[in-house]
């Protein structure tokens, strides 16, 4: 073999080994970038979802929060399959002594601040009751407004029916603060215990005129009247919200709450004639 032959073998084994090295060092590396992102994987944590809400949410909630409150229930129960939101609607002032007494329930939504320290005051109540809605008197008459009434004065005329709400109740409370700034007296035929009772009495003509919210006037479309006054304006009452103590469903309670504080709920809210809370 000539020497030219034997330099050629020699270079062309050469870069056989250097070929199989450098194979070998890319298959290693592969193997351990398989292995980095093998171990980063592994040590990163999973994102966890929130966990899914179930069961009841029991609302106690002032009348005049009837027909927006069935709304947002609804609303709820849509974005949480396998949720229900039953409500209890009436007086602030009888719910607040029920939650007190022992009766189950979630959350409280009452009429006033007044009604929310019965069960503040008792220790009752698992969060700082927060405003979320603020709510304005309107006189209701019958359609058309057959007696011409314009006034907060003309309810005083003897040949009316007048209803107010009990002066327990947030209703008759705004209502009785309203007759006092204007030194008026009235005397109704009946004090009712929730506005709904009030305003039912005008709708089925047993009462000529009730003392109301706006909110209730907008609800019972052409089956009353509304008339507005000025001496609401110094008797707006605050609507203070808040998750119970004992409350048995308290984490989907929470999230109803948040509902009703949101965008949205506020929406639905603002729409059914609610005022919004002050800053």
């Amino acid at each position: 073999m000539t020497r030219s032959a034997r330099r050629t073998r020699r270079t062309t084994r050469s870069l056989q080994v250097a070929g199989v090295s450098a194979a070998a060092l890319l298959a290693l590396s592969a193997c351990s970038s398989s292995d980095d992102a093998s171990s980063d994987s592994s040590s990163t944590p999973k994102s966890s979802s929130s966990p899914k809400l179930t069961g009841t949410v029991t609302v106690f909630a002032a009348a005049s929060l009837k027909e927006s409150f069935t709304s947002l229930g609804k609303e709820f129960e849509q974005a949480h399959p396998g949720t229900k939101v039953t409500f209890n609607f009436g007086g602030s002032d009888t719910l607040a002594a029920s939650i007190t007494g022992g009766a189950p329930a979630d959350v409280f939504a009452a009429a006033s601040p007044k009604t929310m320290a019965i069960v503040t005051d008792k220790k009752d109540a698992a969060t700082t009751p927060a405003t979320f809605v603020r709510n304005q008197l309107e006189i209701a008459t019958l359609p058309g407004n057959p007696d011409k009434v314009s006034s907060l004065k003309d309810l005083t005329t003897s040949d009316l029916k007048v209803v107010l709400c009990d002066k327990t109740v947030p209703c008759g409370a705004a209502a009785q603060k309203a007759l006092d700034a204007s030194h008026l007296k009235l005397t109704p035929v009946s004090y009712e215990q929730d506005v709904k009772s009030a305003l039912t009495k005008v709708e089925l003509n047993e009462a000529d005129a009730a003392v109301v919210y706006k909110t209730d006037v907008k609800a019972a479309g052409d089956k009353v009247e509304g008339v507005e006054f000025p001496e609401s304006a110094d008797a707006i009452n605050d609507y203070p919200i808040a998750l119970l103590k004992d409350a048995p469903n308290a984490e989907a309670a929470t999230a109803f709450i948040a509902l009703v504080q949101s965008p949205e709920g506020q929406k639905v809210l603002t729409a059914a004639g609610f005022l919004k809370p002050t800053a």
